[in-house]
Order: structure tokens, then sequence, then C-alpha cells
């Protein structure tokens, strides 16, 4: 089963940037909508945006403009960029494969948390 591993989160103040990384353990990352999902303490998991195979890119409202997705084929990984950071955007930030109908079908990692505070 192909294992996914979040990486790249940490400590940011208000308005910084951070890069996340999404490696998957096999060559998936080019033939599937790869999304990335975010987690707050008390809240439900919420999709934050994807990227299809074709290379079209998804945000939700709530990041749309000030976060990002890319990949790397070569490398199997898939990155999410993040700039302008609130501290409504602390949180742990995992990837999974999406469906057609855009629902998560992968195991989910341990993820990688993201912490926006002064």
């Amino acid at each position: 089963q192909v294992q996914l591993v979040e990486s790249g989160g940490g400590l940011v103040q208000p308005g910084g940037s951070l890069r996340l990384s999404c490696a998957a353990s096999g060559s998936i990352v080019s033939i599937n909508t790869m999304g990335w999902y975010r987690q707050a303490p008390g809240k439900q998991r919420e999709l934050v945006g994807f990227i299809t195979n074709g290379g079209r890119i998804n945000a939700a409202d709530s990041v749309k403009g000030r976060f990002t997705i890319s990949r790397d084929d070569a490398k199997n990984t898939v990155y999410l960029q993040m700039y302008s950071l609130t501290p409504e955007d602390t949180a742990v930030y995992y990837c999974n494969i999406l469906n057609i109908f855009r629902q998560p079908v992968g195991s989910w990692g341990q993820g990688t948390q993201v912490t926006v505070s002064s």
C-alpha cells in the first residue's frame, strides 16, 4: 500500500511562509489527483486544495491567493506552499490521494504540525 509522509511543518510567525512536502512511496503523484488537508484542534479535517494529474490546481476559499500546490513527479512528491500565514492556519496538515469524487482514498500519514503564533 502506498505510504504518504508529510514534512516541513513548524512554528512560524503571522505573515510568514512555509512549504510542506508530501512524499509518496510509489509513483502515484503523476497519475493521481493529490490533495492537502488540515485539521485544527477541535475541528474536522478539511480539504485545503488539490492538484490533478493534469496540473490543475484548486484551493479552498480560505486559502485562495495564499497557498499553492505543486508537484515533482520525479521525486513522487507534492508540495504545499503557504504564504501570509495567520493563526487560523494552525493545524496538522495531511496529504492524500483523491478519487474522481474528490474523496480521500489513501491511508493517512502522520501529518505535519503547522503552528502560527507570535
